[in-house]
């Protein structure tokens, strides 16, 4: 087995093992963080595929604009907690 090899198993373990944890995760933020490590390990598959530019435009995009689109949204959101009174 390769070095490449070795690192396209990792990356791509890590990228169903923070998918599947963003799934399961009760916490919203959490799943963002998960759901950003996943969109990072696959811009690294694009590294070892060869493909740069898609690397870069996965990052810009999707981590950099879907992801904070995502934290804004969680962030401005009013939330009801249980007790009824808001922080």
């Amino acid at each position: 087995m390769t070095l490449t090899e070795i690192v396209f198993w990792f990356l791509a373990i890590l990228t169903l093992v923070s998918i599947m944890a963003m799934l399961r995760s009760k916490e919203i933020t959490h799943s963002v963080i998960f759901l950003a490590t996943g969109f990072l390990a696959i811009a690294a598959l694009f590294v070892l595929l060869g493909a740069e530019f898609m690397m870069l435009v996965q990052i810009l995009v999707y981590v950099g604009a879907i992801v904070v689109v995502i934290l804004f949204a969680i962030m401005l959101t009013k939330r009801d907690l249980p007790g009824g009174s808001e922080k």
